[in-house]
C-alpha cells in the first residue's frame, strides 16, 4: 500500500485513459481517486470505466474512490456563419436571442434570463476571459456591447457574468439525468458544478439521499461569500480555479485558495485543488517550473488532494503527469517548512468527545513517536477528524463499510482498509490492527502505534477510547 505521501491525487479519465491498461497504469503511478467528467461521454462509456475501476479494486484488494462530476449550467453563445470571427478593440457587438448563425456584428446569446439581469455598464467575459465585453445598451431582448479585449471568437464559446448571482438552477435537466445514472452505477462522490447558494447544495443532497457523498465546486464569487452555509450541506469542496479565475481577478486566486483550504480543513471535510495544475503536460513530458510551484503551493496550503484534468483525460503523457504530481507532493511533505506550516494552522478540538479523542491521538502519537495512527470507524467520521490534524504519520482506517473506505480515499493521509471481521473487545482490535499494519508495510515489528475506537464496537459515533500499542 502506498504510504509515503499524505496528499491524495485525483485523475480525470477521458479518451486517453479509459481502457483497462491505462487505468491500472495511472493507479500504479499514484492515483487515489478517479474522476469521470459527465460534461463529456455517454452513460454507457462511464459505466464501462467504473466497471474497470471496480475490477482493478478487486484485483489489487484496495478501495478506490470515484467522482462523477456534473456539467452544471454551462453558459455558451451561439455559432457563427464562418465558425469564428475576428475582433478589434472598440468593436460593437449585438447579443440577441436569434438562433441564426452570427457574424462580426451579432451573435446569439440563448439565455433570456441573463439578458434580464444584465445592466448597462456590466461585463460579459467570453472564452475563459480572453474576450471581455462592456455592455453599452440594454433592450428588451438584446444587449449591445463593446469589445475591450480579445482578437477572435469562435462557435459555442462559454461565457461568464462576474459579480452577478445568475437566476438559473445549479442542476440542469441533463444534470438530473446524469445524477440518477451515476448513483445507479455506484459512484462514491457527486461533484456539483456552479453552486451559487446553499439551496443549490441542499437540493443536490436531497436527490442523492445518502447514496454518495456530495462535493461542491467553487466557481462563483457568490459561493465564496456563503461558504460557511454551503459547508453545512456539503461533504467536500473542490476549488475549481478555471471558472473561478475568470470571475475574480487573477491576483485574488492564490489568497482565496489559501483561505478556502483553511476554512474547509477547519470543518474536517476534504478540500481538492483543481484545474490547470500541470496543463503544459497535455503536450509535454515535463511541466513548467511555474506549474510545479503551483502544485507545491496547494500541498503547502494543506489541501487533501490535488487534481489532474485534461492532463490525464486527453493528454499525451497521462502517466508521467501523475508521477510528476506524486514526486512534487512527496518532496514538499519532506520539507521541514511544510510540517511547521501544518503545525501553525492546526485547528483546535471541537466540543465533542470523539474530536477530543482524535485530537489527543495526534499529540500522543507525536509524544511516543508512533509510526501510525489507527482508526476503527463505521461512518468514517473518526478518520476525517484525524485527517483534520494533518498528522505526519499515516492514518490507517479500518472499516466494515466499503462505501466509507472508498470515500475516505480522498482524505489527507487516510489509508482505508475494508475490514469486515467482527471484533467485540478492546484487546482484539490492537492485535488485529497490528497484523494489518505489518502486512501493509505501515509499521515494523516493535514499533508503536496509536489506536482509537469506540465501545460498544460497531456503533457509529461512539469513538471514546485511545490506546497506545506495539506491533
Amino acid at each position: 500500500m502506498r504510504k509515503n505521501r499524505q496528499t491524495k491525487i485525483v485523475a480525470t479519465i477521458g479518451p486517453a485513459t479509459a481502457d483497462k491498461e491505462m487505468i491500472e497504469a495511472l493507479f500504479e503511478a499514484g492515483v487515489d481517486v478517479f474522476r469521470m467528467n459527465f460534461s463529456h461521454g455517454t452513460h454507457e462509456g462511464h459505466r464501462q470505466v467504473l466497471d474497470r475501476i471496480r475490477g482493478l479494486e478487486h484485483e489489487k484488494d484496495r478501495p478506490i474512490g470515484v467522482i462523477a462530476d456534473l456539467q452544471g449550467p454551462k453558459l455558451r453563445i451561439g455559432s457563427f456563419e464562418n465558425g469564428k470571427i475576428d475582433l478589434v478593440r472598440g468593436q460593437k457587438m449585438r447579443f440577441d436571442l436569434d438562433p441564426a448563425p452570427g457574424n462580426e456584428g451579432r451573435v446569439c446569446l440563448p439565455h433570456p434570463e441573463i439578458m434580464e439581469i444584465m445592466e448597462k455598464g456590466g461585463k460579459i467575459l467570453l472564452d475563459d476571459g480572453k474576450v471581455r465585453v462592456k455592455i453599452l445598451e440594454k433592450g428588451k431582448d438584446y444587449l449591445i456591447g463593446e469589445i475591450r479585449t480579445g482578437t477572435e471568437l469562435s462557435d459555442k464559446k462559454g461565457f461568464n457574468v462576474p459579480g452577478v448571482v445568475l437566476p438559473i438552477p445549479a442542476l440542469t435537466e441533463k444534470d438530473r439525468i446524469d445524477l440518477a445514472a451515476a448513483l445507479e452505477m455506484g459512484v462514491d462522490w457527486i461533484a456539483q458544478s456552479f453552486v451559487q447558494k446553499p439551496e443549490d447544495a441542499k437540493e443536490a443532497r436531497e436527490l442523492i439521499a445518502g447514496r454518495a457523498s456530495l462535493m461542491i465546486k467553487l466557481e462563483k464569487p457568490s459561493a465564496l461569500a456563503r461558504l460557511d452555509e454551503l459547508l453545512e450541506h456539503a461533504d467536500a469542496v473542490m476549488i475549481a480555479r478555471g471558472d473561478l479565475g475568470v470571475e475574480i481577478p487573477p491576483e485574488d486566486v492564490p489568497p482565496v485558495q489559501k483561505r478556502i483550504v483553511r476554512q474547509v480543513r477547519e470543518t474536517g471535510k476534504p478540500v481538492v485543488v483543481a484545474t490547470q495544475m500541470l496543463e503544459s503536460m497535455i503536450h509535454n513530458a515535463r511541466p513548467t517550473r511555474a506549474e510545479a510551484s503551483d502544485v507545491a503551493t496547494a500541498v503547502y496550503d494543506g489541501a487533501d488532494a490535488v487534481m489532474l484534468s485534461a492532463e490525464t483525460a486527453t493528454g499525451e503523457y497521462p502517466v508521467q503527469a501523475v508521477e510528476m504530481m506524486d514526486r512534487i507532493a512527496r518532496r514538499v511533505e519532506a520539507d521541514e517548512n511544510y510540517q511547521m506550516m501544518m503545525e501553525a494552522e492546526r485547528p483546535d478540538a471541537l466540543n465533542s468527545t470523539a474530536d477530543a479523542i482524535t485530537t489527543a491521538a495526534y499529540y500522543v502519537a507525536q509524544d511516543v513517536e508512533a509510526a501510525l495512527i489507527v482508526n476503527y470507524t463505521m461512518s468514517g467520521s473518526t478518520s476525517l477528524r484525524t485527517a483534520r490534524q494533518r498528522p505526519d504519520m499515516p492514518i490507517l482506517c479500518l472499516t466494515p463499510n466499503i462505501d466509507v473506505a472508498r470515500r475516505l480515499k480522498l482524505s489527507y493521509g487516510v489509508f482505508p482498509v475494508h475490514e469486515s471481521e467482527n471484533i467485540d473487545d478492546f484487546t482484539g482490535p490492537a492485535r488485529h490492527a497490528a497484523e494489518i499494519a505489518l502486512k501493509c508495510g505501515f509499521i515494523e515489528k516493535g514499533q508503536r502505534f496509536v489506536m482509537t475506537a469506540g465501545v460498544p464496537f460497531g456503533q457509529p459515533g461512539t469513538t471514546n477510547i485511545l490506546r497506545v500499542a506495539k506491533a
